[in-house]
């Protein structure tokens, strides 16, 4: 790299291993470095990788400009319910929003369900003496000396968050600022969260939930940022450090504080806005993109160039009321444990040996066999070269695990056991991707299947026979993909304001004002990042439905106005929108308005990207043969360096680079593609039609 270099860095912390993705602005160079999660702290993994990017690549860490980071912080926070002790106020009367929920029956035939308990328990939730209506004024106004009990019970709960939602707050926030300053005032060192500023729109449930979350959040993720901050000044690393959204964008640590909600699906957008990248780059327009890393397998569908985008989304069978990409996730990764069940059913998954101790072929103490220890069992992996040569793998260890965990119990060869253990996961994996493109009306045949992640390499050609896709493309520096989709995303901010209203010409001056407010929001945000206004781009959508339904479709306004041919041009759209959606619509029944929602977007400059001038690590040679196991036969497979790749190759073959390798089956070819990419095909009998 040059001597005065511009550095930018996008890092995503997974379950397992922590990737970056490092640009010289100056002179475009692209680099990538995996490093080692550390759960204890994600913190420290990320400075270790920062400090041995920094050697590798000839920086220094005063050079690091901007630091573009994607975490899962939040999501597991979540998942493993390390949250903070909260309470709730609401309005009197509605303490059990949290608990009715929506009467919704995920599995229709259990008839023992259970439903987990509220994040917020009952003695910990408040009623607040005051009351909305549905046009947004008062039915019965706050009195401030009602407030004052309250105060000894939020005392005496033990808070170390609260969450205010309060009926109606969409349409009127008098009540819910009002007790917000009180609390600041009572409470001046405790977080609270108001809905109002976190999910300002209808639905009672969802917006509550959503708060609730964001209030246990602010303790969790206001922590992480202060050791985060500590650990940079201690490196010496003055960055400007920007987070990961679940909405695909960045957002500042200030925010990140305020509305930490907004990262739970932090890591995973990255991919997502990576694989868009592609669909462009190369000229194809349906792109399915799967993540397999160490923990999860993370689906994202790109159609006709365009990832989706959700209002609404869910962890852990929480509703999150915030905008989202569309992403399906489950729990199969490399570190995913092989268990056999009390049925004597081999499963695998969404149980994960993470990091530490991680499988057991990565001798730190594991004992379950892993997805990771089945492909180094059956060849698919190289025991020196793994994360290029940093890491020699325990082939003895993972052999024995895979034979006493799972082949002894099910009376099978050792051999067996490791491959039914891959069609197992990769079962799992082509159901997952089934699921994502069948409930959007999509036919696995028109797409092609971008496949990413440390562990993608070796499952992709299994998942894509399994669905009947043709093309698999595996982009460069595929390991660290979804850091590369990081480290090219840009400062967004969604701003919404709900108010439901017939989409007529009378309403244009209550819709044109809430256009201008919200217009004037987003404007607002980006100044506060400093983002100049040549840099800024506002775009605008509408939540729209037929009168009577019960959900809404969002429609793009691109010609968002106050005027009656705007209105006329995003009811249109509404009803092609329909029709395409559902196979109907009905241009003459009336429209609602539900929500007006703007994305504020701040444009991060960049350089022109190459590849870093790094000699790659000794390794396996091009004509280097190594025996694998397939279909219950060993053979000899052919060895390729991705680097060394100039031409055609054909199935069976592995294709092995730093941190990842692919597995190229009977019947694939795979060549060179553009941006460094490598694209398989089928050209067995076996294509799909």
């Amino acid at each position: 790299m040059t001597d005065t270099p511009f550095i930018r860095i996008g890092i995503d912390i997974g379950g397992t291993f922590t990737d970056l993705q490092i640009l010289n602005e100056k002179d475009g160079t692209l680099a990538s470095l995996k490093t080692p999660t550390t759960p204890e702290d994600p913190a420290i993994g990320l400075v270790t990788g920062l400090r041995q990017a920094a050697d590798r690549y000839g920086f220094e860490l005063g050079d690091i400009r901007l630091l573009m980071h994607g975490t899962t912080i939040a999501t597991n926070a979540v998942l493993e319910r390390k949250l903070a002790k909260g309470v709730l106020l609401t309005t009197a009367g509605f303490e059990d929003v949290l608990e009715i929920g929506r009467h919704a029956r995920r599995d229709i035939y259990n008839i023992r369900q259970r439903r987990e308990a509220p994040l917020v328990r009952r003695d910990r939730r408040f009623g607040v003496p005051e009351r909305m209506r549905g046009d947004g004024t008062a039915e019965l106004a706050l009195d401030p000396a009602a407030l004052e009990p309250l105060a000894a019970r939020i005392e005496a709960a033990g808070a170390e968050a609260v969450a205010v939602s309060l009926l109606n707050s969409y349409l009127n926030d008098s009540h819910e600022r009002r007790i917000g300053d009180w609390l600041a005032s009572r409470f001046p060192d405790l977080p609270v969260s108001l809905s109002v500023d976190i999910s300002p729109e209808i639905r009672e449930f969802e917006r509550t939930s959503t708060t609730v979350l964001n209030a246990l959040l602010l303790p969790v993720v206001g922590g992480y940022l202060d050791r985060l901050a500590a650990r940079l000044s201690e490196a010496g690393i003055a960055a400007r450090v920007l987070l990961v959204q679940s909405n695909g964008g960045v957002c500042s640590p200030d925010v990140a504080r305020r509305q930490p909600a907004r990262l739970l699906l932090s890591g995973p957008s990255g991919g997502a806005l990576a694989t868009q990248s592609m669909a462009e780059a190369l000229s194809r327009p349906n792109l399915l993109g799967v993540d397999m890393g160490g923990t999860s397998y993370d689906i994202c569908v790109v159609s006709n160039g365009a990832i989706t985008q959700m209002t609404q989304g869910e962890i852990d069978q929480l509703p999150v009321r915030l905008p989202m990409i569309e992403i399906r996730t489950i729990g199969s990764g490399g570190g995913s444990i092989a268990v056999i069940d009390d049925s004597g059913r081999l499963r695998v998954g969404p149980q994960s040996a993470g990091s530490r101790p991680g499988p057991v072929c990565y001798g730190r103490g594991g004992t379950e066999p892993t997805v990771t220890d089945a492909n180094l069992f059956m060849g698919r992996l190289d025991a020196r070269y793994f994360l290029g040569g940093a890491m020699k793998l325990d082939l003895d260890g993972c052999r024995a695990a895979v034979d006493v965990r799972v082949a002894q119990p099910l009376g099978l060869s050792a051999d067996a056991a490791a491959e039914g253990m891959l069609t197992v996961v990769n079962a799992s994996l082509a159901a997952a991707a089934r699921l994502s493109l069948f409930e959007k009306g999509l036919d696995p045949r028109d797409f092609t299947l971008v496949s990413f992640g440390g562990a993608g390499g070796l499952h992709a050609i299994s998942v894509a026979e399994e669905l009947g896709v043709n093309e698999v493309v595996f982009p460069a520096d595929a390991s660290t993909f979804s850091a590369y989709g990081i480290l090219h995303s840009n400062i967004v901010h969604d701003v919404a304001r709900s108010r439901i209203l017939p989409l007529n010409v009378e309403n244009l001056p209550v819709i044109g004002q809430m256009l201008d407010d919200l217009l004037a929001q987003g404007a607002a945000l980006l100044a506060a990042d400093v983002v100049p206004p040549e840099a800024r781009v506002l775009t605008v959508s509408a939540d729209l439905r037929y009168r009577g339904q019960a959900s809404e479709l969002v429609v793009p306004w691109g010609d968002a106005a106050a005027t009656e041919a705007a209105l006329a041009r995003l009811a249109s759209d509404f009803h092609s929108g329909h029709e395409q959606r559902f196979s109907y619509s009905n241009p003459v029944a009336p429209l609602e308005l539900v929500a007006l929602r703007v994305t504020a977007t701040g444009l991060l400059s960049g350089g022109t990207e190459r590849a870093a001038d790094v000699r790659p690590p000794a390794g396996v040679e091009a004509s280097e043969t190594r025996p694998m196991l397939a279909g219950g036969v060993w053979m000899d497979v052919p060895v390729y360096r991705r680097d060394r790749i100039s031409g055609e190759i054909r199935g069976p073959a592995l294709v092995e680079e730093e941190y990842t390798t692919i597995l190229l089956s009977p019947g694939w070819n795979c060549v060179p593609g553009p941006m460094g990419t490598l694209i398989a095909r089928r050209t067995g009998k076996g294509e799909a039609a």
